[in-house]
């Protein structure tokens, strides 16, 4: 499965990880999500390429900002 890191501002605790788990994991085709907040870096698996308007929508909801792939 194809894997896509992104980078992701305003990540600092578990409940941070645990959101952006919860609400990027709920998308269509998203079958993983690895959050390293010492990073802030996302990484989502997949079966095909996610969508990133997508994604960066449902984080920016979440209250961080997707700055870009990695």
């Amino acid at each position: 499965m194809p894997a896509t890191t992104y980078a992701v501002s305003g990540m600092s605790c578990g409940h941070c990880k645990a959101t952006l788990t919860k609400v990027i994991g709920a998308l269509d085709g998203v079958s993983g999500v690895e959050v390293d907040l010492d990073t802030g870096r996302v990484t989502v698996t997949g079966a095909a390429e996610p969508d990133d308007a997508a994604i960066a929508e449902v984080v920016d909801e979440a209250g961080y900002e997707l700055t870009g792939r990695v």
